[in-house]
């Protein structure tokens, strides 16, 4: 599991970078700075959450189960919360239609504070 998480991590990691320059050289062309500044929230919090996931497969005190929850819910909510804020700030350009995701920010939010609770629960219920 561990493996996993950390090789998760790393393509998380990559691909914020990847659409930080994507973002930074070739959509300022196109989008606002307003847009501009929501489409690097997500590469911010898809970032963030890569370095949460290499500090969760560190943890040798969490049970198995609880790092598969806790990875799910952080993996979970970086595509719904990152992903979503992506296809919303370029839906101009693209044929998506926003009105199917417009829920899944807030839903991907959600699942990611359920992760950082998880963890915060567990870590706070051991004894040390």
């Amino acid at each position: 599991m561990k493996r996993k998480i950390v090789l998760t991590g790393a393509f998380i990691g990559m691909l914020a970078i990847i659409l930080g320059a994507f973002g930074a050289h070739l959509l300022k062309k196109w989008l606002s700075v307003e847009q501009l500044n929501t489409f690097e929230v997500g590469v911010r919090y898809q970032m963030y959450h890569a370095f949460f996931l290499f500090f969760l497969s560190t943890r040798k005190d969490i049970a198995e189960k609880t790092l598969k929850t806790i990875y799910n819910l952080a993996v979970a909510g970086v595509v719904l919360f990152s992903g979503s804020i992506y296809l919303l700030v370029t839906k101009e350009y693209t044929v998506f239609d926003s009105k199917i995701i417009v829920f899944a920010t807030p839903l991907g939010g959600f699942l990611l504070i359920l992760a950082w609770l998880v963890l915060f629960a567990t870590i706070l219920r051991k004894k040390s």
